[in-house]
């Protein structure tokens, strides 16, 4: 058994995070901080952790963080690289599900992020925490960056194509789909029921905060640069993300059977039979990539249709697999639950 804190427990993936955390057979949650809510019991706040949570929000300030064996950053940008390496020093291993630590490039972090970092010392030392490319490395982590919800479903989509060699890597391009929640629970116009629903639009088309960690860690996967256009579109769904996924074929293969390999006894990647649709509600709640992969007509466009639940494989339910695999516990431990449907 060992210690758990949540640093930011009250918004969408702070919730799923102690949703989680509260089925796991080998952790006890010991602190969830806030400083707005502090005192409030966290029951009060998510009725659907009443008989599982009953702890209360706390001041960071007071809260014990330094007496867990893991604590978990599910703030926005900024907060983790200000208040993890006194954790870190104290031996707490931190998983920082926001972007402090995902970017090795600083200047690039920074450009993106708009401040400066903070803790720049820590980020060649933390690990990326995508588990199906970092498995061994996230093992000895004290520090990793939990990715983030598109570069997730983006990745796993690619990953066999550009791992193998068999595609153009100057000309990919990933049109990708989020429910609102993956906006945060921050009151915003746009995230308004009346702006949001009956509703579909393309943003941050320009450049997206997601896109120099997309490339960086398919850069890593293909020992060079990729070129990469990306384009998040905003969808009236809560949860979900949809990731269509487009290369040229440099190398024949057969690319499904390149797929089934590649992710041959990977707990929460799904490799769907050939022709199959994958739907953003078949993962809902549940810890899980389904991905499936096309050739439309023959042709020298493969199309692989990538689908995640942002607030779980994409934040939450990653973080927690990461956890076990730090820890030594199994990987699948706590992260089994179906998705739900209808």
């Amino acid at each position: 058994m060992i210690k758990a804190g949540v640093v930011g427990g009250t918004g969408y993936t702070g919730v799923e995070l102690l949703r989680l955390l509260a089925q796991h057979p080998q952790v006890e949650l010991v602190a969830i901080t806030s400083r707005a809510e502090a005192g409030t019991r966290v029951a009060d706040m998510y009725p659907n952790l009443r008989r599982r949570v009953d702890l209360c929000f706390s001041d960071p300030a007071s809260a014990r963080l330094d007496a867990c064996d893991v604590v978990f950053f599910a703030t926005p940008n900024g907060v983790a690289m200000q208040q993890a390496p006194a954790l870190l020093d104290a031996g707490v291993r931190v998983i920082d599900l926001a972007a402090d630590y995902r970017i090795t490039d600083i200047a690039e972090w920074e450009k993106w992020y708009g401040m400066r970092h903070a803790s720049p010392e820590w980020v060649a030392r933390a690990v990326y925490g995508l588990p199906e490319v970092n498995r061994a490395a996230i093992a000895g982590a004290r520090l990793v960056a939990n990715p983030g919800c598109y570069p997730t479903a983006v990745q796993l989509g690619f990953a066999p194509l550009v791992e193998s060699g068999v595609i153009d890597l100057a000309h990919l391009v990933a049109d990708a789909k989020s429910g609102v929640s993956g906006a945060g629970r921050k009151a915003e116009v746009s995230s308004l029921f009346a702006e949001a629903s009956d509703n579909f639009k393309a943003y941050g088309v320009p450049g997206h905060r997601h896109l120099p960690e997309i490339r960086q860690g398919l850069g890593r996967m293909a020992q060079q640069p990729v070129g990469l256009t990306f384009v998040p579109h905003l969808t009236p769904l809560i949860r979900g993300i949809h990731a269509t996924l487009y290369a040229r074929v440099d190398q024949e293969a057969d690319f499904q059977a390149l797929f089934e390999a590649r992710y041959a006894g990977e707990p929460f990647v799904d490799v769907l039979p050939a022709g199959s649709h994958p739907e953003t509600r078949s993962v809902r709640a549940a810890n899980v990539c389904r991905i499936a992969v096309h050739r439309p007509q023959g042709g020298d466009t493969l199309v692989v249709l990538s689908v995640i639940d942002n607030l779980v494989k994409g934040a939450a339910g990653q973080a927690v697999q990461n956890m076990n695999i730090m820890f030594g516990f199994p990987e699948t431990e706590g992260l089994c639950q179906l998705p739900v449907l209808p």
